[in-house]
């Protein structure tokens, strides 16, 4: 089954799912990131919003 266009946002907003093209573009934005440095943040603490937060969150203030 293809992606609905019509989907703007996660079904679930504890969850990032990097598969779903509109997560993505969704998370990139809300997050303000890349898909790269999305794609790493997820692979280096798992897809949870919330440690993915915190890890972009201490990444910025290590160069502080």
């Amino acid at each position: 089954m293809s992606d609905d266009m019509n989907k703007r946002g996660p079904r679930d907003r504890s969850r990032i799912a990097l598969g779903e093209e509109h997560e993505v573009r969704y998370w990139t934005n809300e997050l303000g990131v890349s898909r790269d440095e999305l794609e790493d943040a997820v692979k280096s603490v798992g897809n949870s919003v919330s440690k993915v937060r915190e890890h972009i969150g201490n990444k910025g203030r290590q160069g502080q």
